[in-house]
């Protein structure tokens, strides 16, 4: 059973809520709030008062039980902008940006507090012997799909497989490059 709580309009930067929803995704209630109540960042409190509303919808709404749930997801998005203007000399005005965040935070049961199993890996078979065919020498020359004459290879399959290199264009090479490098943020947050 999901249980979703949502905050919408929280005035502060998304960056600076993700940094707090990273360190409490996939932990169990008790250990996130544990964890949102001790941290030293301004968006641990309205992390903290969401998670506190998810839970008791799930105990209230649904009787699920608090020992049993964890955090599913918790996703931040940025919500508008609110644009202002920062008077600057020689009558010029620079841009100040106060950004908004939304937050969707996902709660979930698990199976009686157990833990999740990790999934089962496919096993890959490899190659049986219908595939291949030994000569007298016991080594394998052919494999399905792939001419072999007296142990070597067809010159003129191998030719038709090769593709001859070509130097990228200018265009080619402007297309993969992105245009603007993304900026790395360096401010300290509290």
């Amino acid at each position: 059973m999901k249980v979703v709580a949502q905050l919408k309009y929280l005035r502060m930067s998304p960056r600076k809520v993700r940094a707090v929803g990273n360190l409490v995704r996939g932990l169990d209630v008790a250990d996130a709030e544990k964890q949102l109540s001790f941290l030293p960042k301004h968006a641990a409190s309205p992390l903290r008062k969401l998670l506190q509303s998810a839970t008791a919808n799930a105990e209230h709404n649904f009787n699920l039980k608090r020992e049993g749930l964890y955090i599913r997801s918790l996703i931040v998005e940025g919500g508008p902008v609110l644009k202002r203007f920062l008077p600057r000399m020689g009558g010029r005005a620079s841009d100040i940006k106060k950004r908004t965040s939304h937050i969707i935070l996902t709660l979930e049961a698990r199976n009686g507090g157990e833990e999740r199993k990790p999934k089962k890996r496919k096993a890959t078979l490899p190659l049986s012997s219908e595939h291949m065919v030994e000569p007298a020498g016991g080594m394998p020359t052919k494999i399905e799909g792939t001419p072999v004459l007296n142990g070597q290879a067809d010159d003129s399959d191998i030719k038709t497989r090769k593709k001859k290199f070509r130097a990228p264009k200018r265009e080619e090479i402007l297309q993969k490059t992105p245009r603007f490098m993304k900026r790395i943020f360096r401010r300290k947050s509290i």
